[in-house]
């Protein structure tokens, strides 16, 4: 009988320090998943391609996940619950192209900027939206919680009407049930590019200035906040930065920071 006590407290002892080793992140342990929150549906930034997740925002942050030791897995999201996501730990880092604004970060944390853009509209042929005075009393489109939702927002007399994502958007423009779609000028030429037959054109643009694209994580979590900052300014310096940006874009200049061997973007978050 003592024979068998002794075997047992050893097997729970043995399966004690099993799972003591394995909550420590053991040797066998691997490199930690981290839960990426995204759109699907807005090239060339952030998009799905044959079931994968892909652009230049989310092959960027896979670079810089493997330089800095982490997983990524990728969960589709409508943008207007993306940084509440972030900010609440359903994902450790948001991926879509996020504008680094003084009003989002009282929410969340972001890493130094990898690109910078402009607001644009986009509208019929013809339709003469040239400046902010011709959108006034017009019926414009945006994703909600976008930055583009705040400009049109601030447009006298606009009727904003919200969407979940961009495909939405444009469908409705299309249809002519919108005057104008407010998205970051990369999506709406992109989507010019590949709808030659449609008969819309970019309007009024405007340069979103000081808040460039950044990776948005908790405001706790510094660690990887400092992850994200080094592989970054690392795919900056080696030039990967600007090839996975030029796989892209293929008509837009990189910002001269961004080039090789340049400064970077840098984002500075508000305290906790």
């Amino acid at each position: 009988m003592r024979s068998t006590l002794s075997k047992i407290a050893a097997a729970v002892t043995a399966g004690a320090l099993t799972l003591t080793l394995a909550a420590c992140g053991g040797s066998d342990a691997g490199p930690a998943t981290l839960r990426v929150g995204t759109l699907s549906d807005a090239p060339p930034s952030i998009y799905l391609e044959n079931g994968r997740f892909t652009g230049y925002d989310n092959e960027l942050l896979r670079d810089i996940a493997k330089r800095e030791g982490f997983e990524v897995e990728f969960v589709g999201t409508e943008f207007s619950s993306l940084l509440a996501g972030v900010a609440g730990g359903k994902f450790d880092i948001g991926s879509s192209t996020i504008s680094s604004t003084e009003a989002r970060k009282k929410t969340v944390a972001f890493s130094n900027g990898y690109n910078t853009g402009f607001t644009t509209v986009v509208t019929a042929k013809g339709a003469n939206l040239k400046d902010t005075g011709a959108l006034g009393g017009k019926r414009l489109g945006v994703v909600q919680g976008s930055v583009q939702d705040e400009f049109a927002g601030k447009v006298a007399g606009a009727q904003v009407v919200r969407f979940p994502d961009y495909n939405a958007g444009f469908a409705q423009l299309k249809n002519g049930t919108l005057d104008g779609w407010v998205v970051p000028q990369d999506i709406g030429q992109k989507y010019l590019d590949q709808n030659p037959n449609v008969p819309l054109e970019l309007g009024y643009t405007v340069e979103d200035k000081d808040t460039p694209s950044a990776f948005a994580v908790a405001k706790k979590n510094t660690e990887l906040l400092n992850k994200l900052n080094d592989g970054l300014a690392k795919a900056v310096a080696d030039g990967t930065v600007a090839r996975i940006y030029g796989q892209f874009y293929k008509n837009t200049p990189l910002s001269k920071e961004l080039q090789q061997g340049g400064p970077g973007l840098t984002v500075k978050n508000l305290g906790a």
